[in-house]
């Protein structure tokens, strides 16, 4: 009777086991039909994207010109290309709120451009490589420009496609590293930060500015011009704001506001007609006026421009390009804007002129023992006046700094 007993609980156990076997089996099959679900859902919704992009494109209207010339439309992008300077005369995309959960990471997939009829640039054209006797690796000869893009890859880190469709060389322009690698790479940043910022959506134009007295890369097999401006002129829809930027090819210290600009300045500078598809009153709206204060970046909120020369004191500096001063050991005059100032624990003041922490160009030191020097209250004060400060230009933590002892080198700008 045991025996029986204890056969009756081993069969139980195996019948359940099995059940439990069953239900694991049927659950995984569920997530199976619901990722395959998910995944038609995403292509499907992604292909719908894809497709509003273009009729929003379409919408706002591709640039124009008196002169005749191909567009090509790709998923996610159109431009129009130009044979005698093998790089597109410009390239119209739309950064979409989706870039700020994409995570598809750099395809790097270089290739020619099948779509444009005259043959698009390739490889050869920016270097040559040659594979290495262990028959896996190469060494690479460059030209000394990278493959610079007009539409950046990462707007479309939401979508594989139209990511990997950045990679078509009619997408490039070549660039040095000192231009494409910072302020280019800083001022493609700018936009995607305006969009995940104000939830919308910018349709951008960028363009090199091409003219027959450009040089080319001396190597390159299609004779690639090399550009000596490149410019990128973006529209908030939505809100009825433009920016235009315009900025030579080199490596740019000043900061990238110094370069706004408004969309019709762009536009009489490249030759085109953008936004044409706008009824003319936003269109007008839009493109005669800007304010670079709306698309700074979060953390530089509140920074402005520098004083402008002719505005300054003689021989007083902006500023832009202090750096260049630093321990001179000479006396300078340096004018600016108060943009923030702090009164330490310790009862130290310091102020930031025209960029605030983190991104300060030029700050002053004012310690708590000369503070009696003063018959004011320096961090009220001063604060959102424009100001000269006068003394040694020194550093603190990589920024130039001044330390000032008494209210006499102080001066608003207004009193000189």
């Amino acid at each position: 009777m045991r025996i029986l007993f204890i056969f009756f609980i081993i069969i139980s156990f195996l019948c359940n086991g099995q059940v439990q076997n069953l239900k694991i089996e049927v659950l995984n099959q569920r997530l199976d039909s619901i990722e395959k679900l998910k995944q038609e859902i995403l292509v499907n919704l992604e292909g719908l994207k894809l497709e509003w992009i273009q009729g929003e494109i379409k919408k706002v209207g591709v640039p124009k010109s008196n002169e005749a010339f191909e567009i090509v439309n790709h998923s996610a992008y159109s431009l129009s290309y130009n044979e005698e300077h093998e790089q597109a005369d410009w390239v119209m995309h739309v950064i979409l709120p989706d870039i700020i959960y994409g995570n598809i990471s750099r395809t790097n997939d270089f290739r020619v451009d099948s779509l444009i009829k005259s043959g698009s640039t390739e490889e050869k054209d920016y270097f040559l490589k040659k594979l290495k006797s262990d028959g896996e690796t190469y060494t690479y000869d460059g030209f000394g420009f990278d493959r610079g893009h007009l539409a950046p890859s990462a707007d479309f880190r939401w979508s594989q496609k139209a990511l990997s469709e950045s990679y078509y060389y009619s997408n490039m322009s070549p660039q040095i590293s000192d231009f494409n690698r910072l302020k280019w790479a800083e001022l493609e940043s700018w936009m995607r930060d305006y969009v995940i910022v104000n939830n919308t959506h910018l349709v951008i134009v960028t363009a090199p500015i091409l003219n027959k007295n450009l040089p080319k890369i001396e190597r390159s097999v299609n004779g690639v011009s090399i550009p000596e401006h490149f410019v990128k002129a973006a529209i908030d829809v939505k809100n009825n704001r433009g920016i235009g930027f315009i900025l030579r090819h080199e490596k740019i210290e000043l900061p990238l506001e110094s370069f706004a600009v408004s969309i019709d300045s762009v536009e009489s500078v490249l030759g085109f007609d953008f936004f044409s598809g706008l009824d003319d009153e936003k269109e007008e709206k839009i493109e005669s006026s800007f304010d670079y204060k709306h698309w700074l970046p979060g953390g530089e909120k509140g920074d402005i421009l520098a004083i402008e020369q002719k505005r300054l004191p003689k021989k007083a500096l902006s500023t832009y390009g202090i750096h260049v001063f630093v321990n001179d050991g000479k006396k300078h005059v340096v004018c600016g804007t108060v943009v923030s100032t702090k009164k330490h624990d310790k009862g130290h003041v310091f102020i930031d002129l025209d960029k605030k922490f983190p991104n300060q160009v030029f700050s002053v030191s004012i310690f708590e023992s000369n503070i009696t020097n003063f018959d004011y209250k320096p961090e009220i004060y001063l604060k959102d006046k424009e100001v000269c400060f006068t003394g040694e230009i020194g550093e603190y933590n990589g920024t130039p700094n001044m330390v000032i002892d008494n209210g006499k080198q102080i001066k608003l700008l207004e009193d000189h």
